[in-house]
């Protein structure tokens, strides 16, 4: 499979608030991927992933960074695992391991530089870790269809694929926040929704994303989600992951995992609320700025920080990308 590949340079508007503010000491520039904004690692890890080996006793969790990713990827593990909350205290990142991070978080170059710099295998060298785990594994990615491996893109392999869909006006609002607190970001909100509409944060476009999953939304191995229906009802998302992973739960154990993936209680749980990597960034001083992954969790909350002409900006660019489709969702 050929794939385009074009190293972004400070040669355009837009690229050139990427690289001011969205580059760091462990992200050094980024390229365009078959049409995908990525970091520059990326380029060293691409040709691997398209030839992956899938396992077709895997689970996939794929989203558009912050719309849900690390909810369903919680909820799909316990639910793959019976329910293990004892062996859910190990960190998420172990557990159900992020494919491509290694390519947000480039830290090889900082082991030289900074005394007793450590951090886990999982960040370290994210593909290798995947590679090690027992079958099967709860893998998660942000990777758009066509940038999958081709054994899955071809159906040569088909393992169960969960896609999280969130409005893309919140989360831009949240992946911000998540670009300041872990990513290095350092320019402003509107800033950010001017690189977001523009495709130019990791993984956009979103729309060329979240589409390529739509049309597959009823192959027998894809569930598509929605992040408002799991805030709407916790419960039926519950039954739903759990009857297309092929897993019988009772009422009981179906609170129980309610309770487990309430906000609260996933904004309380070091094992899925990132305070690792956060204290790392604090610990070597990658990243000084104050805040948690998991701020609020609503629904809406752009309506009270953008302002009333990004809104309107967000409305025409949403209506654009829909209006020849059958998803008619986020359209106010």
């Amino acid at each position: 499979m050929v794939v385009d590949t074009i190293e972004i340079m400070e040669n355009a508007r837009y690229d050139a608030i990427l690289m001011k503010n969205f580059t760091s000491r462990f992200r050094k520039g980024y390229v365009t991927v078959d049409g995908v904004t990525m970091p520059l690692r990326f380029k060293e890890m691409q040709e691997e992933i398209s030839n992956w080996d899938t396992n077709e006793e895997d689970v996939w969790i794929c989203s558009f960074p912050k719309t849900g990713t690390t909810w369903t990827q919680e909820m799909a593990w316990m639910i793959m695992n019976d329910l293990d909350f004892e062996t859910g205290k190990i960190n998420l990142g172990a557990r159900s391991p992020f494919l491509e991070v290694s390519a947000l978080f480039d830290y090889r170059d900082l082991a030289a530089d900074i005394k007793d710099f450590e951090v886990p295998p999982f960040l370290n060298d994210s593909l290798q870790f995947v590679k090690d785990q027992k079958n099967p594994v709860c893998i998660k990615t942000h990777l758009p269809y066509n940038l999958l491996p081709k054994q899955i893109q071809k159906r040569a392999k088909n393992p169960k694929i969960i896609y999280v869909a969130r409005n893309p006006k919140d989360t831009c609002l949240s992946y911000y926040h998540h670009a300041k607190l872990l990513e290095g970001y350092t320019g402003d909100f509107d800033e950010f929704c001017k690189l977001f509409l523009a495709n130019k944060v990791c993984f956009a476009p979103y729309w060329k994303h979240l589409l390529q999953f739509w049309d597959r939304r009823y192959d027998d191995n894809i569930l598509f989600l929605k992040y408002e229906d799991m805030k709407k009802d916790l419960p039926s998302a519950v039954r739903q992951t759990a009857a297309f992973l092929n897993k019988g739960l009772t009422e009981n154990q179906i609170d129980s995992l309610t309770y487990h993936l309430s906000f609260d209680s996933m904004k309380n749980n070091p094992a899925v609320n990132y305070e690792l990597v956060t204290e790392l960034n604090k610990k070597y001083k990658l990243i000084e700025y104050e805040g948690a992954f998991m701020r609020s969790g609503s629904v809406g909350g752009y309506k009270t920080c953008m302002s009333p002409d990004i809104i309107e900006e967000f409305d025409r660019w949403i209506y654009t990308n829909t209006k020849n489709t059958d998803f008619h969702y986020y359209s106010n």
